[in-house]
């Protein structure tokens, strides 16, 4: 099953989100990873890194993101990483978390859910 990891400024909005694609989605292997670690708004490196890690299969993992540096932290992550299948993808983060993890649970591949997220919302 693909996961999903949440990257947001605020840990409360990460957690919100991965509660919300929970609630439609139970089973899905999803993590949250949002403010930094002192709980101030802003975005860890090692947070990410660790959520990704956390989910990580080798049916793979979309990551979604808030704003500005979640975006560029989350990057750099990827970057640095020695995973494969791990994607970051740029669309609506509530939306998106929902379809991700509704198709995750559906079976649908990573492929499969990065093109319907891309295209499609």
């Amino acid at each position: 099953m693909v996961g999903i990891v949440i990257v947001s400024h605020s840990q409360k909005l990460a957690e919100g989100v991965m509660e919300v694609a929970q609630m439609t989605a139970a089973n899905v292997p999803i993590a949250a990873a949002g403010g930094l670690e002192n709980g101030e708004l802003g975005t860890s490196y090692d947070k990410i890194k660790n959520a990704v890690e956390s989910i990580y299969t080798d049916d793979g993992v979309i990551v979604l993101a808030d704003i500005g540096s979640a975006v560029m932290t989350t990057e750099m992550v990827l970057e640095d990483i020695e995973l494969d299948n791990v994607k970051l993808v740029d669309c609506p983060l509530v939306e998106g978390a929902v379809v991700a993890a509704v198709d995750s649970v559906g079976g649908r591949t990573l492929n499969e859910i990065i093109n319907k997220l891309e295209n499609e919302m």
